[in-house]
């Protein structure tokens, strides 16, 4: 008689918020909306957030991405071309305006606030300091909407130490939103140290997505023996969270962007394994990876929900009067 397999056991703690925030979700329904009310191809400047899934399963219906706007090939400059959420410098809209283009913005709501935030500053005559990672498509944006000289990049604790502003006395700063909370704070801390009479933005910058996803992954870590962060390499908030992982407790924490990078052979003998996802990796692929753990152990899914997300952007006024249906979206969010 044939012994039956015994799987061992397996508690996955499943973070609630995870994954898609109202930015990232509006950005690609522009864009599946795009491509409803005017036909392919729709054009996408840089990645429209950053998930290699997406942005494949949007060119699966007819988006072509490009980097830059001469890309685009006269025969479809009648063709709608979209904005990424990570924003733009103010040079790129000037551009495609210069080029007679019909473009749509899908930059996040809350970058744009740290846009008019900065603007802010520097209208008051404040220079500007910018808490964020060099080269990062939402840092360029940022600092693209003010003068060349007038916003300087400060990333570490280290350079708030070494910073030499023009003017001491009147710097106000703002963060990139995908930011790690606690480094932050202590990178403000320091500039605060140095420059009393530094101004914060009217709001917080770091955006509400990004501070909840790193609270749910802090409370479940305490106990992990593996931390499963779904998100692409270039994901500054899906980076952040595995740091968040590891600091909260997790004995170990891996960014992976689908179940076939799992390193099955090597991730010995676990009990229990926290999950979650950046704020640009679709529900599908979390999907992905509890139906791999439940084909190899004997999983048993445990909610670890912090607070309840319910906020909602608004597309495009050009095209709220397309339908959206679930069908439409069922590439990312699932069946």
């Amino acid at each position: 008689m044939r012994m039956t397999e015994t799987r061992p056991d397996l508690t996955i703690r499943l973070c609630g918020p995870r994954g898609f925030c109202a930015g990232v979700d509006r950005a690609i329904q522009i864009v599946v909306l795009a491509l409803k009310a005017y036909g392919a191809p729709v054009y996408v400047r840089h990645e429209i957030v950053h998930n290699r899934y997406v942005v494949e399963g949007l060119e699966a219906k007819g988006a072509i991405f490009v980097e830059e706007l001469h890309e685009i090939p006269e025969a479809h400059r009648q063709q709608p071309v979209v904005f990424s959420a990570h924003g733009v410098p103010k040079s790129v809209p000037e551009d495609a305006e210069a080029r007679n283009l019909f473009y749509l913005d899908a930059t996040c709501p809350l970058v744009s606030k740290v846009h008019k935030q900065a603007m802010r500053h520097q209208r008051l005559g404040r220079h500007v300091v910018l808490i964020g990672h060099a080269g990062h498509p939402e840092v360029i944006g940022t600092m693209g909407q003010l003068p060349e000289g007038s916003v300087d990049l400060i990333e570490t604790v280290e350079d708030a130490d070494r910073y030499t502003p023009p003017d001491p006395d009147n710097l106000g700063f703002v963060t990139q939103t995908t930011l790690s909370v606690d480094d932050t704070a202590g990178v403000i801390k320091r500039l605060h140290e140095r420059f009393p009479n530094l101004t914060a933005p009217a709001a917080d910058s770091i955006c509400y997505a990004t501070t909840n996803r790193q609270e749910a992954v802090k409370q479940a870590a305490p106990g992990c023996d593996l931390f499963l962060i779904v998100g692409a390499p270039n994901s500054s908030n899906s980076k952040r969270l595995v740091e968040v992982a590891l600091r909260a407790g997790a004995a170990k924490s891996v960014l992976v962007q689908r179940a076939s990078e799992i390193d099955w052979e090597t991730i010995g003998d676990i009990r229990t394994v926290g999950l979650s996802a950046g704020a640009s990796a679709p529900e599908v692929i979390v999907n992905e990876i509890i139906e791999a753990f439940r084909a190899r152990y004997n999983a048993v899914v445990e909610l670890a929900d912090t607070v309840e997300e319910n906020e909602h952007f608004l597309v495009n006024r050009e095209l709220r009067n397309i339908e959206l249906t679930s069908a439409d979206m069922a590439f990312v969010n699932g069946e």
